[in-house]
């Protein structure tokens, strides 16, 4: 398996044509573990078709992750929601959003029957939970910009 100069600019139109298009809000989702695995499979999917790598050929997800140098989907779209939970989390305590995050439920609220649904907050200690990080130390590291900035990138790139 070769990388040519057609396959480069392959990748290069797909991601700045296709991956907006579809990461577009992905810092609003709140995804389960079993959206996340679906996002992965198309990633590596289109990085397949691509390549015009068959399945007989028998070429490792990862030496085609390799080869392309391209980060997986996931893991942008967790930079992207760090992103975001560190917007909020510097923004003032009387805003709107702010509020709507930190707020608990009244007294007489009860769930619905069923199973819960997942919430951008769960999903977001999800996601500083896999950098190493408690809500309480991610609200207090999110107000040093760009020290939130390196971690929110570096951190879900390589977590």
């Amino acid at each position: 398996m070769e990388v040519t100069n057609l396959h480069i600019h392959q990748l290069k139109l797909c991601n700045t044509c296709i991956l907006p298009i579809f990461l577009y809000s992905s810092e609003c989702w709140a995804v389960t573990k079993r959206d996340l695995l679906k996002i992965d499979a198309l990633d590596q999917w289109c990085l397949r078709k691509l390549l015009e790598i068959k399945w007989y050929h028998h070429v490792q997800n990862d030496d085609v992750r390799r080869k392309t140098e391209q980060p997986h989907l996931t893991a942008t779209v967790q930079a992207w929601h760090l992103s975001l939970f560190g917007h909020i989390a510097r923004m003032p305590d009387e805003s709107d959003a702010k509020q709507i995050l930190t707020a608990s439920p009244l007294e007489n609220w009860r769930r619905p029957l069923g199973r819960p649904r997942s919430a951008w907050m769960k999903t977001t200690q999800q996601d500083l939970k896999s950098t190493n990080f408690s809500l309480n130390k991610a609200v207090d590291m999110a107000q040093n910009h760009p020290l939130w900035r390196l971690m929110s990138t570096f951190g879900a790139m390589h977590s």
